[in-house]
């Protein structure tokens, strides 16, 4: 899943840290999405990492004490009027307190206090510096004033010690900054529950019956979301591989789990929602945006009727096998999608009736929208590509063939529409 972040400015600030070879790493994840990325650096990283290492990197001049410069572009005040978002990886802890107190003593600092857009810091420090009273309460400042925070890892530190205070991955960190870069004021904290890949209906203790879905659309669904600044419940038997750590995942296995998990995610989702009438002007900020279903997941029709403990051995069961099965539950008949918007999504092989099944949906499961897609054969599953057809009452839009993520951005263009806000 290729992030585009062509057209987009990141200024990338890297402090004295022994981390600072990591923002190597991610200064490539901007520049392979399409991004133009400059950087400043204290004198203290240079120490660690030369700037020309970055500018061989971003084919730009690094501002540094000793390269800044009035008779160009390369100063603290300039350089940050062409970027979009500030995102400095690694921050000290020396850096997150001059920061939070508004200390300009450095060509890094002084490029914060003059930055006019968004702010976020990847701490990395010793665990016992960012624990001391004095960083904690810089941090809780720094989040007073809007800067994102990127929480560290946990782990054995280059000091020695085990604890919090390691750089967060940097895919970790390039996830929060594209998110900084491409959130919609539409989609921004508003909540979204997603199923998603193929349910596994349990035969015995090694055995079970699914298909062949790979989740990868739901996948691609859920990034899509959390770039656009939503707060994403990902329910899955796929795992979350390759996704933002900070999307909430639960891990189901059969229909009935995801059935129960989906049911309470849609409660969740909708609790504290208020009525705009009994509102007054000054509170409408309190009220949620209305929640959005994603019915992504291929659940199982079938289930084994009665499912055996321990392994079911080929020398007792003989040559023959007769498994009786019963019907699953309706998942999308059984859940309540009052004050929630839900679209679900239809996969198809029979290319004569498959758009007219889709259609079906929104009357016999109450849905307010199909994505219904014609697959081929089994091959068709699993592919970094896909064709979508966007259903309402009132309209069929063909999305066309696109990789999944450009796919998924195009059904939330359309899914804004269905709602009430």
């Amino acid at each position: 899943m290729q992030i585009d972040l062509t057209g987009k400015s990141v200024l990338l600030g890297v402090t004295g840290s022994i981390s600072a070879y990591k923002a190597c790493d991610l200064a490539r994840l901007f520049i392979k999405a399409g991004a133009q990325v400059h950087v400043v650096m204290t004198s203290s990283a240079e120490r660690f990492v030369s700037a020309l290492t970055f500018e061989a990197l971003t084919r730009n001049p690094v501002l540094t004490e000793s390269s800044e410069s009035w008779s160009s572009e390369l100063n603290h005040i300039d350089i940050g009027k062409k970027c979009d978002v500030f995102i400095i990886a690694p921050a000290t802890a020396n850096t997150l307190n001059k920061l939070s107190k508004g200390i300009a003593d450095n060509i890094l600092t002084q490029t914060a206090l003059a930055f006019a857009g968004e702010m976020l810091v990847a701490p990395a420090a010793n665990t016992q510096m960012l624990k001391n009273h004095y960083t904690t309460g810089s941090l809780k400042m720094l989040g007073v004033n809007d800067y994102t925070i990127i929480e560290p890892q946990e782990k054995l530190l280059a000091c020695g010690d085990i604890g919090s205070g390691a750089l967060a991955e940097p895919t970790e960190i390039f996830f929060e900054t594209s998110k900084a870069l491409l959130k919609e004021d539409f989609w921004d904290d508003r909540r979204i529950v997603v199923t998603g890949g193929g349910t596994r209906e349990k035969i015995d203790e090694v055995r079970y019956l699914s298909n062949f879905s790979s989740g990868k659309m739901a996948k691609s669904l859920c990034l899509s979301l959390y770039l656009k600044g939503a707060d994403v419940c990902y329910i899955t038997s796929m795992g979350n591989e390759g996704l933002p750590q900070s999307i909430y995942t639960i891990d189901v296995e059969d229909t009935e789990e995801l059935l129960d998990y989906t049911k309470d995610a849609i409660r969740v989702a909708k609790k504290g929602k208020m009525s705009k009438p009994s509102m007054n002007s000054t509170d409408r900020h309190l009220i949620q945006k209305e929640p959005y279903l994603f019915m992504v997941a291929a659940v199982s029709d079938f289930t084994p009727k009665f499912p055996q403990e321990g392994k079911l051995k080929k020398s007792i069961l003989g040559e023959s096998w007769n498994l009786e099965l019963k019907q699953t539950p309706d998942i999308l008949s059984s859940l309540d999608k009052i004050d929630i918007k839900t679209i679900a999504f239809k996969a198809e092989m029979d290319p004569k009736n498959g758009l007219a099944n889709a259609q079906a949906l929104l009357e016999t499961k109450h849905v307010d929208a199909v994505c219904y897609n014609l697959l081929n054969n089994s091959d068709s599953f699993g592919t970094s590509d896909n064709e979508i057809t966007f259903i309402t009452k009132e309209k069929t839009i063909p999305l066309g063939k696109t990789d999944k993520l450009t796919l998924s951005t195009k059904i939330l263009n359309e899914a804004k529409t269905l709602s009430n806000d």
